[in-house]
């Protein structure tokens, strides 16, 4: 603590936060505290802390006393500290670095939709992350930690609340688990965090609005799916060719794709619609007919999307360069004619460094660093 601040990942509160709780979580947790709590009281507190954004109750609330004091006993309810906020003009991406108690930062990012007033929210997992994609800015940080289920839901509610008071009637109607981070590696957080952004009382977000996305870890992904949940799932492929996808996300190299068909056909059998395939199109890299192939031997007969991204440039030294239109214009043709859906989604806030990664990698040297353990275990 040299610098006044926790080692990163230091409990500064023991006591369960707020944020990571749905209305039967607050019940059991004063429960077993000793005191005999009213579910109703719980949800009128949450509907107003989170899906109000209030930091305090006004007076008269219909809560009793007796029970928000309680809460404020046993409950922690510190928010994120905004470090940095920044707003690419030219397409309305913003992007959010928050700052954690120990002193740690993550990003969010506000998407805007086609419909005026409603956005989705990129949200991070992790602190840095292990994946190291060599393409993606958040490769370069290496893992630091997981973040808590409040951490993701608390840069949910900033977000909002800075929306409520811009415009009341915009809100955040989607989230994707698509920031720093893997987020099968942080799974019970993640999914923690996904009950309360679904939930009446908190986010008020569509479970079917909920996107996690992941590399592809073989056992965590088994155990999602196993759970029957109701959010959507997207699958980072970038490429289809082994060798190449191994150089482009180390991970597959011990982790091939063909290890996670029957889970992914079992996704799709519960979810009924086709598996999405996130591809960061890399100008002369994987575009080509090869890529084609390698899906459809992959692949086979289940139902998949190839949802197109182009390549954010965050390194001018890497020799890297976006696809050009006539590239992707190519791949998207020959896909097609192999009976494979696409979907082209906007890659914004580059501009602003907006783009996953950015904001922290500028921050992160000057945070102390925690050795992280090797987080790819055997399949």
């Amino acid at each position: 603590m040299a610098d006044g601040r926790p080692a990163l990942g230091a409990d500064v509160d023991a006591r369960p936060h707020l944020f990571g709780c749905t209305p039967a979580d607050v019940v059991a947790t004063l429960a077993s505290a000793g005191f005999a709590a009213d579910i109703d009281d719980a949800r009128r507190l949450l509907a107003r802390r989170l899906s109000g954004g209030l930091d305090t109750l006004p007076p008269g609330t219909s809560v009793r006393r007796t029970f928000r004091d309680a809460v404020a006993t046993h409950f922690n309810d510190r928010d994120l500290s905004v470090a940095e906020r920044v707003r690419d003009d030219a397409d309305g991406f913003e992007k959010w670095l928050f700052e954690h108690p120990d002193g740690a930062t993550s990003e969010a990012v506000r998407i805007p939709l086609q419909r005026p007033g409603r956005y989705t929210l990129c949200l991070s997992t992790q602190v840095g992350c292990a994946v190291g994609c060599t393409f993606c800015a958040t490769g370069r940080l290496g893992l630091t930690r997981n973040l808590e289920a409040w951490e993701i839901v608390a840069a949910w509610r900033a977000v909002a609340r800075d929306l409520a008071v811009r415009d009341p009637t915009a809100r955040v109607t989607g989230i994707v688990f698509m920031g720093q981070g893997e987020p099968l590696m942080n799974l019970p957080n993640v999914l923690t965090a996904a009950r309360v952004l679904s939930d009446p009382c908190g986010g008020r977000i569509t479970a079917s609005n909920i996107t996690v996305s992941t590399v592809g870890l073989r056992r965590p992904l088994e155990a999602f799916v196993a759970k029957a949940h109701p959010y959507r799932l997207i699958l980072s492929l970038h490429s289809a060719v082994p060798e190449r996808r191994a150089r482009l996300v180390p991970i597959a190299a011990r982790q091939p794709v063909t290890a996670l068909l029957p889970a992914l056909r079992e996704h799709q059998r519960q979810s009924g619609d086709r598996i999405t395939l996130a591809w960061t199109l890399i100008g002369g890299e994987n575009h080509g007919p090869d890529e084609v192939t390698a899906l459809c031997d992959t692949f086979g007969d289940l139902p998949i999307r190839v949802n197109l991204i182009d390549l954010n440039r965050w390194d001018e030294g890497d020799g890297r360069r976006r696809a050009t239109d006539a590239e992707r214009i190519a791949f998207v043709q020959a896909l097609h004619s192999a009976g494979i859906a696409t979907q082209r989604r906007y890659s914004g806030g580059a501009g602003r460094h907006a783009a996953c990664g950015m904001l922290a990698s500028r921050r992160f040297t000057d945070l102390p660093g925690t050795a992280a353990p090797d987080p790819w275990p055997a399949a």
